[in-house]
């Protein structure tokens, strides 16, 4: 565990080779908590993995679950700190930067604010925080899923117009009814966007409460709080990531975060290659998906 201040515990854990090379990885949500299927992304061999679950969820504490959790403590500035307090308690010079969904936002302004101790960057299902992407997952997408996203309008009361503010609202209710439901419906609602593959499954966490409302607390405080960045920051600060070579891998089907976004990153960052699945949509298990990110990161595998 590591002490990040603010009361906050971070959990993070080294896998592999312990004199590799080191990555660090980045999980999506806000608030999923790093998974042992990260680590398979990565040769054991070559990499040095170090994964960690972000403040508020997973076995870090205090947990977002918790209502008295200090959630004005967990914004992107806490967490690109928390990312840079890991490099330096491990003695990390430089790594590779690893992110995955929402990860990939961190993962960005990360690299942009400390680009000196970042050597490569990988990213998968790529997310920037913009306005219009967040307004397309919790609004637009609806079009695609009018059923799902009925009972997810429904959820916030029906007459919301920004559902996102609505459940942000919902999930930090005094009734712990209120909570329960509201990050139920949320929860819902993601699960049914994740994957266009008939017979997807969802993860036996999605059953588990605790991290339901810590998943759902954190998304929709980040969410409301338009992740703490001027609109299209990430976008526009591209250029402090000149010299950095990247690989994004995206799905071609993803309609939780269009491929689009990633096409506009790799357009703007001349060291970044876009690598397309086909079929595949934001699910990491969506065919094509494991086998693209893992020959991304052996690209790098024998750069020092």
């Amino acid at each position: 565990m590591l002490d990040v201040g603010d009361g906050n515990l971070v959990y993070w854990e080294e896998s592999g080779n312990p004199g590799g090379k080191p990555v660090v990885g980045l999980h999506g949500g806000p608030g999923t908590g790093c998974s042992p299927a990260m680590r398979r992304r990565f040769d054991p061999r070559v990499y040095r993995v170090i994964l960690f679950d972000q403040r508020g969820c997973g076995r870090s504490v205090p947990h977002a679950a918790e209502w008295s959790t200090d959630l004005s403590v967990n914004t992107t500035a806490h967490l690109v700190a928390d990312v840079e307090r890991l490099r330096v308690a491990r003695g990390v010079e430089r790594w590779m930067v690893f992110g995955a969904s929402w990860g990939s936002t961190l993962g960005l302004r990360y690299a942009q604010l400390f680009p000196h101790r970042v050597s490569e960057v990988v990213l998968v299902a790529v997310t920037t925080g913009r306005w219009a992407e967040l307004s397309w997952l919790y609004h637009g997408l609806g079009v695609f899923f009018p059923e799902e996203h009925a009972r997810f309008r429904a959820g916030a009361g029906g007459g919301a117009v920004d559902l996102v503010a609505a459940y942000d609202g919902l999930l930090n209710d005094p009734d712990p009814v209120v909570r329960e439901r509201a990050a139920t419906d949320w929860t819902e609602w993601e699960a049914s966007i994740v994957s266009l593959r008939p017979g997807h499954r969802r993860g036996a966490r999605w059953a588990d409460p605790v991290w339901r409302m810590g998943f759902a607390r954190l998304a929709a405080h980040f969410f409301a709080h338009r992740v703490w960045l001027p609109d299209g920051r990430v976008l526009a600060d591209v250029g402090r990531l000149r010299g950095i070579p990247a690989v994004l891998v995206h799905g071609r089907w993803d309609l939780q975060g269009p491929v689009g976004t990633a096409w506009e990153l790799a357009r703007a960052w001349p060291g970044a290659e876009l690598v397309v699945v086909p079929g595949a949509s934001h699910a990491a298990s969506d065919p094509g998906m494991a086998e693209a990110v893992v020959a991304a990161t052996g690209r790098f595998a024998s750069r020092s």
